[in-house]
């Protein structure tokens, strides 16, 4: 990363890395919280995964767990590391 202007190209495409992460952990956590949710209907207990309700151990357990790797994935291998030193873009000519 030599010119100001690559850094703020991989600055971006960093950011928009990370929006996209944390916008699938809210969809992986509602569409766990709530799509796994015993109806009010059910009067019998619910079926319990390692003493936890599905939707506890998708939404609060495995969800946090899973993007929580994928955040490291994601660091090691789209992060890229880059000097904080200014210089000047080289005009060629």
């Amino acid at each position: 990363m030599k010119t100001l202007s690559a850094r703020y190209q991989q600055a971006h495409k960093e950011a928009q890395w990370a929006i996209g992460l944390a916008l699938a952990y809210f969809a992986w956590w509602y569409i766990s919280a709530y799509a796994f949710a015993p109806s009010g209907a059910e009067e019998a207990l619910p079926t319990l995964y390692g003493g936890f309700p599905l939707w506890f151990l998708l939404a609060c357990i495995l969800g946090p767990i899973l993007f929580t790797v994928l955040c490291g994935l994601m660091v090691k291998y789209l992060y890229q590391d880059m000097s904080l030193e200014i210089e000047p873009e080289s005009t060629d000519e």
